[in-house]
């Protein structure tokens, strides 16, 4: 237990113990006049308090009321507590079309009203204001004094800025100088009718180069209405009214810069909508941490027994009253704090048995006993003890699981969690497991910069390596030995096609060979049969050679014998004539030897027909 507020001990209790001290040794009035013994016969004897005993009561409540005011407290840890804001900036168009009144009052007072509903729906958030119209102009830098903010923005209107026109690219030039954040995001919200411009390409170019994201709340309507000065005229040119409409083409100058855009309305929907769209896609800047200390105040105790002291130093209650009284007081007074006061003794035991079965690698009863007390005591010192537990015992998945619901108001706690939780993975060293070792490395030293864990990181990088070389080594092994038993499957069937068509070829060989060796018979006998028929037409060739040689002969003979018939015939025609036995000779002769009389020199050929050929 502590004093927050000690000085009230300091400089309030000796000049009460000194007063208190005179009015104890400070004789009575009557003793001044009489003697003990005249007093003591001269007092009622009463079973009431006595003055001396008041006088310690009003004491002791003296010295309770400024207990209560030191402020006792029993110290309960700490925690941190961050300012943090997304920083937007409100860019107001107060050229002299936002003076059309085709929205109530006007595009202007509409826009204005917007602005200041923001600041009210966002306190904790950082809010400048910019009015630009030809050009632009810093009008409240960023600040949580949101009531001097709405003054400024109050006090915005179109003679704010003399030049006429509304220029866009000059409002984000100074967005991004006045909100002095290099690498992180910033936030814009624009009102304004959007102008006359259509192209707005250059302007998108310039947000994306340096992080602006546009929110546009469009004021207007698609219909328009002219634009009436304070003195009552409507602006012309070239002698006509001009018309104002909304551009709806500034909805690109949203949408491509990863903003939103929203057309108005007359109630305050579209700006609470706005705003979610905001706080969805933008991200909080941590502006300050601090660490609050948190107390169980106790003040109340010692005011409560005062206060009940007073009432008995100021009544006339018995003795024996006024002490079963006070006796009834501090029971209830006990019985309304032992309920927590054991609970505290009970959980300081636990804890420290639980500690002291880690310190003696006992794991597994020092994981019970955390979970019983986690049963009572949600804390998120319990879970990452239980996790710590699991992770010696080597149950690193679990112990994964634990740690994640682990959730500290301190950033170094969560980084030691976040760094025991990439040692869990580190355990199992697969390839999934060490990028999600590294991850939680990484988060770790976000947080908080330790050696060690800047240490491991390093090391589950070079792990991770050689996981990936191994790995590596492995597929390619795989694919190998696959390629090699694809080719050897390959050659399987290569060597059974080939046997194939060996047995094939071997099957035509010894088909070509039974051909071969049948046309060979088939030859021989065709060449016996040629030869046979060769000799025989050498023998008809012999015997029609001696039969030519013979009909030659014959038809020499004849020759000779007609020539000699023919001298015959002339020396004996006129005396003598052949007689008709001589003639039936010669004709007998010559009907035999009438099938010698042609000759055939080449060898016979068969006749074709021809069904074309005409018959003559």
């Amino acid at each position: 237990m502590i004093f927050l507020h000690p000085e009230f001990l300091y400089y309030m209790l000796p000049p009460l113990l000194i007063l208190f001290l005179f009015l104890l040794t400070q004789k009575k009035v009557e003793m001044l006049y009489f003697t003990k013994e005249v007093m003591q016969k001269l007092k009622v004897s009463s079973n009431t308090l006595t003055l001396r005993v008041r006088n310690y009561i009003f004491l002791l409540i003296g010295v309770l009321l400024i207990v209560a005011l030191a402020n006792p407290v029993i110290n309960n840890g700490t925690v941190e507590v961050k300012a943090k804001s997304s920083d937007i900036m409100i860019a107001l168009d107060i050229s002299d079309s936002m003076l059309a009144q085709d929205v109530y009052p006007n595009r202007l007072k509409l826009a204005k009203q917007k602005a200041l509903s923001l600041l009210q729906l966002e306190p904790t958030q950082r809010i400048g204001i910019i009015g630009f119209a030809k050009n632009s102009y810093l009008v409240s830098p960023l600040s949580f004094d949101h009531s001097a903010v709405g003054f400024l923005l109050r006090q915005l209107n179109t003679d704010s800025i003399t030049e006429k026109g509304t220029n866009f690219l000059s409002m984000l030039e100074v967005v991004q100088k006045s909100i002095k954040n290099k690498n992180n995001k910033k936030y814009l919200l624009l009102l304004s009718d959007g102008g006359d411009k259509k192209d707005f390409t250059q302007e998108i170019a310039y947000a994306k180069k340096h992080n602006i994201v546009v929110f546009v709340l469009a004021v207007g309507t698609q219909k328009g209405a002219p634009i009436k000065m304070e003195n009552g005229k409507f602006i012309q040119q070239n002698g006509n009214i001009i018309v104002s409409k909304l551009n709806g083409a500034i909805a690109k100058l949203a949408t491509k810069t990863g903003g939103v855009y929203i057309e108005s309305v007359n109630s305050n929907e579209d700006i609470k909508s706005m705003m979610k769209e905001i706080e969805a896609n933008s991200v909080k800047k941590e502006l300050k941490s601090q660490e609050i200390h948190r107390y169980i105040p106790l003040f109340y105790y010692p005011l409560a027994l005062a206060l009940v002291l007073l009432l008995i130093a100021n009544s006339s209650l018995y003795k024996k009253d006024a002490h079963s009284f006070v006796a009834v007081f501090l029971i209830a007074l006990l019985y309304t704090t032992s309920q927590t006061a054991e609970a505290a003794v009970l959980d300081f035991m636990e804890l420290k048995n639980a500690k002291e079965a880690y310190q003696n690698k006992n794991y597994v009863k020092s994981e019970d006993i955390y979970k019983k007390y986690l049963q009572s005591n949600v804390k998120p010192d319990v879970k990452y003890n239980i996790g710590n537990t699991l992770y010696k015992q080597g149950k690193y998945k679990e112990a994964i699981k634990q740690y994640k619901e682990v959730k500290f108001l301190k950033d170094t706690s969560n980084a030691k969690k976040l760094a025991n939780i990439g040692n869990s993975y580190a355990k199992e060293p697969t390839q999934k497991n060490l990028e999600e070792a590294i991850k939680a490395y990484e988060s770790s030293l976000k947080l908080h910069e330790d050696k060690d864990t800047r240490e491991n990181l390093e090391a589950v990088k070079k792990a991770l390596k050689k996981q990936k070389k191994q790995d590596k080594k492995k597929k390619d092994k795989k694919n190998k030995d696959k390629k090699n038993q694809n080719k050897d499957k390959k050659d399987q069937n290569k060597n059974q096609k080939d046997k194939g068509k060996k047995k094939d070829k071997q099957n035509k060989n010894d088909k070509s060979k039974k051909n071969s060796s049948e046309d060979e018979k088939k030859s021989n006998k065709n060449d016996k049969e040629n030869k046979s028929k060769e000799n025989q037409d050498k023998k008809q060739d012999k015997k029609q050679n001696s039969k030519e040689k013979q009909e030659k002969d014959a038809a020499k003979e004849l020759k000779d014998d007609k020539k000699q018939e023919q001298k015959a015939t002339q020396t004996d025609a006129a005396k003598m004539k052949m007689s008709a036995e001589e003639e039936k000779k010669w004709l007998k002769k010559l009907n035999k030897q009438q099938g010698t009389f042609l000759y055939r020199l080449n060898k016979k050929t068969s006749k074709q027909e021809n069904e074309n050929e005409k018959p003559w």
